[in-house]
Parts: C-alpha cells; structure tokens; sequence
C-alpha cells in the first residue's frame, strides 16, 4: 500500500528504484468536500517522467504503476488516458490533469500549496487553481534558481520560500483545509532544449544512456518468458493459449506483436513460437489495431488468425511467403482498415494453378522464383468494400497485376506508393487528383503522359520521383518539367528527383552559385526552377544528383553526397524500404569516417545500426554498415558513445557475423569487436560472441587475417574473466580450436601471431581452472608443446606463452603426475638457463618445476634426470636472476605462490616463490604490497622465518619483502568487487594482452 501522504522532503521510492524516472513531477489529493469520508478520498500519489520514451507514470491509491505517453491530451472523467482509464475512473469533472510533450502543465484542484525548488533552471508551469468559494489564476508559476516567481494578469511576485508562494496562492479560507492543500512540482526541461540549459537539472549521462522503459522491459519479458506469465500450454500438442484470465488492451497487444517481430529478427538467443499469432484471435480478451510486420517469418495461417481483428494499419513489408490465401484474409479487415502496405510481397498476389492450399499447408521448400512460375495471378481479388482505406503501398507490384483495375473502388485514397510498378496508363491516377496528398513513384520510368498526369494532382503535398540510378532511365529531367511541377503542385512540402539526370540549365552560373552564405530562402536558390516556391521545402531528395552540389537549395531537409549532413539524411529516408540506395550512402559515410571527421557521430551511428537491423540479410547493407561502424566506434569517437549504443553496436556486429560467413563480412566484424573494451564491453554476449569466434576459427584454411583478429579476440576475452566464464568457454571447445590452429601452424611451419596468440590463450583459459588444464593434456596438449620448442628454439615469446600454461597445469596437483616424465622434466631443467624473453623463460620453468619439487621426494620415481640435481639447477637459475626485473606478467592473485611458502620438504620452491614475491614488490610496490597484505601473505613470510629447514637466503628475502609492505604508505589498490563485477577470481599469472594491429581492406 502507499502512504496516505506524500513526504515533501524525501524523495519517493520510485524515484530511487526506478533509474528510467526524471523526478517526481506531481503529488496531489482532494476531497469531493472538506467534510466527506476517507472512502471518498482520491490520491495521487506520483506522476513520473521519464527520459528515455517520453512518457508518464502514474501511482496511486491502491493502484499500480501505470505508465501513459507524455503527449496524452488530457485525464479526466470524460477523456481518460488510454493506459489509465482504471486509474483515472474515480477523478470527478472537476479534477482535470493535462500533461504536454514539453514539461508544461495546467491542473485545475481543490486547494494546490507550494513548489519545491531545489533545482534549478526548470521549465514554466501554468496552475489554475480554484477553490469553492473562491478562484485566484496564475499566468504562470516559473521555478528558476532556487526561486519561485507567480503571474497574474496584473502583477508578478517572486519568492524565495514555499511558505509565501502557498500564502500567496490561498489566502485564509475556511473551504480549504491546509492538510488538503499540497502539490509538488519538479520538472526536467524538455528535450530539445540547448545541453547547457540542460545540464543544470539533468545528470551527467551520455545522450542515449537512459535505462530502458518499464513498458519495453516487461514486453520483452513477457515475450522471453509466455508460458510463465499470460500463457499456458495444452498437455498433448504443448500448443500456446491465452490465459482465461488475461484481458489485453490493443495498446499492449500491438507492441507485443512489433516487437516479437524484432526480437525474432534481431535476438539470437529469441525463439519464435509456434501459433503465437494464434494468441490473438479472440478479439473478446485480446486487440489489435497497428501492426509492422516483415519478411518470411509471417505465413498465411498468421493472417488467418488475427482475422476477426478490426485492424486500423497493417504494414507487412517483403513478407514473401504470403500467397494469395493470406490476401483473401485481408478482406477480413475491409471495413476498419485505414492504412495497408504490401510493400515488396509480390508472391501475395499469386494464386498456385492447381486446387487451393488446405489450411496450415506450406510450400516452404520452394524458392521464390519457382514460386513464381507455378503461380498464375490471382483475379478474384478486389479492393471492393475498403471504403476506410487511405493509406496504400503497393511497391513491388508484379507486373502481372493489372494496378488499375486493383485500385478502382478505392475512393478514399489519400496517401500512393507504386513505387517499381509498372504504369502504362497513368491517367487513371487522376481520379484521386481532389484527394491525393501523397504519391511515391519511385523507380516509375517518367513518361511525358505521366508528367501530365501529375500536373493535374493539384492537392499534393508529397511526390517522390526518385530512381536508383541514371543509367537505366531514358527520362532527362529538364528546367521546364522541373518549373511545371513546382508551379502546378503549390501546396508541395516534399519532393524527391533522386536518380534523375539533370540538364545543366537547371542551376545559376558558378560565379552566382558562390556568393553569400548558404541560404533556404526560395528567391536565393541556385535551382532556378525552385526559385519560384513560396516557402522553402521540409524535404528535397537531389541523391545521386548534380544538384545537390549547388550552395543554395530552398529546402530544410537535403538529400544528396556533397556533404555529411545530406548523405546522413539520405540514409535516414532511404534505408527501410531502399536499402540499395542506403547501401551507396552508407558506403560514403564510411569514407568521411576513414579520411575525414564525423560530426554527427550518435546520429552516423544510430541510422547505421537501423540500416543493419532492418536488412540483415542484404549482404551488400551489411559488408558497407560493419565497415562504417569499424570507424565509428574507433578511439576518436568513443567518448561521445553511451553504453546502450554500444551494446547496440555489438549486437548487429554478431547478427553480421551469425548470418554470414563471407570473408569481408567477418573480416570487418572481428575489426570492429577491437574497438571495444574486451571483455567488459562484451560480457553481455559473452556466450554469444565465443561461439561465434570459435566457428570463424573451425574451418581448416581460414583467411588469415581473419584467424589473426579472431584468435586475438579469443584471447582478450579470457583475459579478464572468472573461472566460472572459463569453464564454460572451454566446454564450447576452445582449448581444442587452439590446439588445432597450433597443429596447423606446425604443418605449416610458420611461427606467426596466430601461433603466438593461440598459447597465450591457453595460458589465459587455464588459469586455475583444472578442467581445461586437463583437456589441454588430453588434447594432446605437451606434445605440441615439444614439437613447437623443437620447430621453434628462437621464438622467445612463443616459449613464455607455453611455460606460463604449463606453469597453470604444474598448479594442479591432481595432473602433475603426467609432467614427472623423463622426457618432460629434462626440457623444463634445459629451460631454466634460457635468457629468452629476460627472465621469463627461465622463471617460468622454474615455477613449474617448484609445483612438482613441493610434492615431495617420494613421487620422484625417475633415475635420471636425479631430483637434488634438478634443485641444485633450480638454485643456480635463481641467482642468476635480476630482483629488480621489470616484469611481462601480470598477478591479480598470489594465492598460488603462497601455498609454496609453508613447507619443509622443497627449500628451492619455498625460495623461488619468495623471490617472485620479492621481486614483484620491490619493481611494483603500489601494486603488489597492498595485494600481499591482502591475501596475509605476511603472516605467511613469518612462518618461513620460523620455520628451521627455510634457508638463510630465503629467510633474508623474506624479510625485505616484509619491510618493504611495512614501508610502503597505503595506495589505493582496488581489487574488491565493486570495482570488477564480473571478477570473481582475477586472472592470475597471464600475459598482457596483446594489441593486434589491423587495417581495413
């Protein structure tokens, strides 16, 4: 339950829950009279704003959340908000709350008191107030530097506290009880306000860093989650049903069914259900009224389903496995329809020769062009009785379609898209002349008749003529056509003549051309033609164009390739139903990004990642969109990029690379994965992403930078992760793909990064995780390891990279019987007087070695090579060894090296563990000492010089290592988890991580 009052002075729990909420925007009560019951008590107990999908929350007495659109006209009695209603039913006439798009509202209430004005630079506030006896109106109520300023008609007063604004606003009335009084008001500024006038209310976020809404994460759960929240599924064929229980308002059902769809063309990880559509066929308990539906996942049996809804728009965008059948239900919705698009479904108008499909038959199998030929248009279908009809797309029409006798009876039209369809008599058009506000003939071959035709459509406020390209049309746009549409459509706001070869007549000299300031104003156009317009146009298209590089066009919205902004506009217009056209423009958006500077980088971004979403599986969108997107998200921009866009960024990258395995594709995927902060920036795909990498390196002659990239990708994301992330990894096959790629090296020969990075993740995944050391060993793991020493003997960062693992799988007291061979324990001893890498090599074995020697005399079993003189070589390379080497090693735990230091039964592993220790806080004291201390690796070194069988040496070692911690003034070192979440048990003895330099090609 709520409280019955609202603390002025706290902040409620909404706001501290919810991160998606500005403030609390309004707290209100009222009585229907001051005498009347508890029952009859209306509380609001908070409204909310949110930032990320402009709209309002709602609590009150008794009720839940409810979230409604910020530009909701009005809530009360007679108009409630759509998604309140319930909340709203017990507000009288006299109680009326209206909220705008822009943080102002009016409220009309019984007794409203005080404003909080603990920030500063909000927005105006218009309050009327009245009481029973008496009405006083403010013009205004502008809160403003921790001031309250009031407005009337004939004075202003500015106040400082909330004690005066209140006695200002209600002077002593008997009709309005002080505790009856009480409204707080906090307010964001709007949206579109300049950043500096925002920064002093709002936090310092990222733009596009708002959390999700409540609404989008609950539908997504929903949706994830069906079975376990409105559904349920029957015994025998585990069908899903609705609930009995579950009533859906259409607001709800339609964002369901939208982004169902989304998820199912952009969440991997998202199953689609079988007969989800099925869910919404009772209209009694579900409604649905918009739907945005594309490409093959619909089927005629979806259609079937939803047939007894009283849908008001229906797009259903290269939906290709609808046939005929599916266009027979659409006459379901005839008489509630009011927008239809067919755009790209041209199998939807063909009918299959033979008898008609039974229901739930599919001829899946079929590609479309086969399709095609087996089917014979389908003439029995009409428009007949769409009489409500005023949006229509059919773009894409087969030509086999007769598009005047389909449009006939439609005579509501308002809004055309033909765009490809054939038009041999374009006459027919002009019956809507009186009507017609918009029409799309994109890819429409102009005709002089057609010309004439449009003339005629005087009410146009839309027309769009545009082309992919020049080459295939014969049509040159001329002056005098240019002059005669400007002229004849008047009421024109929109144009777009992309594609269209212009005669140079058309614009002013280039002298003229260059003088003054670009200007919008039509009298100041270098297009002659556009110099007549009465106002400058909201949207010219001039893409693939001479035009577009003139200074002056009369027009606030540009299409074209002269600059940024216009090649970011093309993008924006072009990309959901012309992706070929997107295609061109993205490609030069990639060139500003690779040779010049992005200024519009959030917006670049944004229109990228729809292009990719929207056409993932248009290869040509997807090579140009992950090259842009390399560049995009490089070091130079990434300041200005939120966390959400680069999760978005991620996610159609791996959609990329999920979908195709061509080599450019891949190649600039993997190159744009670098540009992340690997793993932290992927450990929300981390399954996903590894998965992916591991396939890129399954096949057995892969591209070479590919597997150079994807390898290094491999080894940073095991880098710096927990155990349990390791495990899990290495049971999707890492350990084996590397091992192969090491197999294939060695076949080759070569010695390359691929090799280098290949054991450096190894080292990084077996870190204390005896599962994957022992899948290297039975991998076949040591005898790569021989052969590699043997092909190898130079490569002396190969060498750190194979003793650093085996130092992990020497950690591992159950596998290190398999490294007391002969054969093995001679390498390690041969190793320890290499000086390959500085001491590395040489440390490594001997760490190595140390784990085996700690087991005690008794496990040696071997004559030869003999274990004292093993120790003695062991002794000999610590001697040897600088204390004050600077390290290629990174220890984020010590935990390995301290079980060494509590024993008496190998002295030589009890001092190479104190001087590693030494050593690593002598050079890196800041770093290691608060380490050491932390894990009571001094409690420890005090044992060792208790202990009788600890050599002086290492006694006197063990000594300055704790001096040293004495000494050392504390400096913050964090290695808690609330710095690295994801962190459980840091990474312990791996390398740095490689940076890999790559070009794009």
């Amino acid at each position: 339950m709520l409280p019955s009052k609202f603390d002025q002075k706290k902040v409620p729990p909404e706001t501290q829950s919810d991160p998606d909420v500005s403030q609390v925007v309004l707290t209100s009560e009222r009585r229907r009279s001051s005498s009347s019951s508890s029952s009859d008590h209306v509380h609001i107990s908070a409204v909310l704003v949110s930032r990320s999908d402009a709209s309002v929350v709602v609590r009150a007495s008794g009720k839940r959340r409810t979230r409604a659109p910020l530009a909701t006209a009005a809530v009360n009695q007679r108009s409630p908000a759509v998604n309140s209603r319930a909340l709203f039913s017990r507000l009288t006439a006299s109680v009326a709350l209206t909220l705008f798009t822009r943080s102002t509202f009016t409220h009309k209430h019984h007794g409203i008191s005080g404003a909080d004005t603990s920030s500063a630079a909000f927005t105006p506030i218009t309050i009327q107030c009245e009481s029973e006896n008496q009405t006083r109106t403010f013009t205004s109520v502008t809160v403003n530097n921790s001031a309250v300023t009031t407005t009337t008609d004939n004075d202003r007063h500015k106040h400082s506290r909330i004690s005066d604004v209140e006695q200002l606003l209600f002077p002593a009335s008997p009709c309005v009880a002080p505790e009856r009084r009480r409204v707080v008001l906090l307010f964001c500024p709007p949206a579109d306000r300049p950043e500096a006038e925002r920064g002093a209310v709002t936090m310092a976020t990222k733009v596009g860093d708002d959390p999700d809404s409540l609404m989008s994460l609950c539908t997504v759960f929903c949706l994830k989650n069906l079975r376990r929240t409105m559904c349920y599924s029957d015994g025998e064929r585990n069908r899903l049903h609705l609930r009995p229980d579950v009533f859906l308002p259409s607001e709800i059902c339609d964002r369901l069914v939208n982004v169902y769809m989304d998820l199912v063309h952009t969440d991997s990880d998202f199953e689609p259900q079988d007969g989800f559509f099925q869910l919404f066929g009772d209209p009694r308990s579900t409604r649905l009224t918009r739907l945005q539906l594309r490409e093959d996942l619909v089927r005629d049996r979806d259609l079937e389903a939803i047939g007894k809804q009283d849908l008001i728009e229906l797009h259903l965008t290269y939906c290709n496995r609808l046939t005929a059948r599916g266009l027979r239900t659409l006459c379901s919705f005839r008489h509630s329809l009011l927008s239809l698009s067919l755009f790209g479904c041209s199998i939807i108008f063909f009918k299959k020769g033979a008898a008609p499909l039974a229901y739930g038959e599919d001829d899946d199998d079929e590609d479309l062009e086969e399709r095609l030929h087996r089917h014979t248009v389908d003439l029995d279908f009409s428009f007949q009785g769409f009489n409500r009809l005023r949006l229509l797309n059919l773009g894409g029409l087969p030509v086999e379609v007769d598009v005047e006798t389909l449009l006939r009876p439609l005579p509501a039209l308002t809004s055309l898209d033909l765009s490809g369809v054939h038009l041999p008599r374009p006459a027919f058009l002009t019956q809507w002349k009186e009507r017609l506000a918009s029409l799309v003939l994109y890819n429409v071959e102009l005709t002089e008749d057609l010309i004439h035709t449009l003339l005629q459509m005087s009410r146009l406020r839309h027309l769009d003529v545009s082309r992919e390209n020049q080459r295939t049309s014969k049509f040159k746009m001329t002056r005098k056509t240019l002059s005669s549409i400007v002229q004849s459509l008047v009421n024109l706001v929109s144009l777009d003549i992309s594609g269209h070869i212009m005669l140079d007549n058309c614009t002013v000299p280039a002298f003229e051309d260059a003088v003054g300031r670009p200007s919008i104003e039509p009298c100041k156009s270098s297009i002659y033609p556009f110099q007549e317009l009465k106002r400058p146009l909201q949207f010219l298209g001039l893409y693939n164009t001479t035009l577009c590089n003139v200074t002056h066009i009369p027009a606030y919205k540009v299409t074209g390739s002269k600059n940024e902004d216009q090649i970011l506009n093309a993008i924006e217009a072009y990309t959901e139903q012309r992706p070929e056209l997107a295609h061109r423009a993205i490609n030069q958006l990639f060139d500003i990004a690779r040779i010049q500077h992005c200024s519009q980088l959030l917006r670049a971004l944004q229109l990228v990642i729809t292009a990719l979403k929207t056409h993932k599986y248009d290869k040509s969108i997807q090579v140009t969109g992950s090259a842009a997107l390399f560049y995009l998200t490089n070091t130079e921009y990434r300041s200005d990029q939120s966390v959400r866009l680069r999760r978005q960024v991620i996610q159609v990258v791996l959609n990329g690379m999920e979908q195709y395995q061509e080599v450019t594709v891949q190649r600039n995927c993997c190159l744009t994965l670098c540009n992340f902060s690997i793993p932290e920036e992927l450990e929300f795909q981390y399954r996903r992403v590894n998965l992916l990498l591991l396939k890129i390196l399954e096949p057995a002659r892969q591209d070479e930078s590919i597997q150079r990239i994807a390898v290094h990708l491999c080894n940073a994301l095991v880098c710096q992760v927990d155990n349990d992330h390791k495990e899990a990894v290495g049971k999707m096959g890492f350990v084996k793909t590397m091992l192969n790629l090491i197999q294939k090296k060695l076949q080759d020969k070569m010695c390359d990064q691929v090799m280098e990075f290949s054991w450096s993740a190894l080292w990084n995944i077996t870190d204390e995780t005896p599962d994957n050391c022992q899948m290297f060993l039975e991998c076949k793991g040591m005898n790569l390891f021989l052969e590699c020493l043997k092909e190898f003997p130079d490569k002396q960062e190969l060498h750190r990279n194979m003793l650093g693992l085996l130092g992990n799988v020497a950690e591992v007291k159950a596998l290190r019987p398999q490294l007391l061979t002969k054969q093995f324990i001679t390498v390690f001893s041969d190793l320890l007087d290499s000086k390959a890498d500085g001491i590395e090599v040489s440390y490594n074995a001997c760490g190595v070695l140390s784990h085996i020697m700690f087991d005690g005399p008794e496990v040696w079993t071997m004559e030869e090579p003999l274990r004292t003189s093993v120790m003695k070589k062991m002794w000999d390379a610590i001697q040897s060894w600088d204390v004050n080497s600077r390290r290629n090693i990174n220890y984020r735990s010590f935990e390995p090296i301290l079980r060494l230091l509590p024993q008496s039964g190998a002295p030589v592993s009890q001092h190479w563990a104190t001087w590693a220790l030494y050593n690593l806080v002598s050079v890196y004291p800041s770093k290691y000492c608060p380490l050491l201390i932390k894990e009571g690796g001094i409690i420890l070194l005090q044992k060792v010089l208790e202990l009788e069988s600890s050599h002086q040496e290492t006694k006197d070692m063990a000594r300055k290592v704790m001096e040293q911690c004495e000494n050392f003034k504390e400096d913050p070192m964090d290695t808690s988890r609330d710095t690295f979440v994801f962190m459980r048990r840091t990474l312990r003895g791996s390398p740095t991580t490689h940076v890999c330099h790559v070009t794009l090609q």
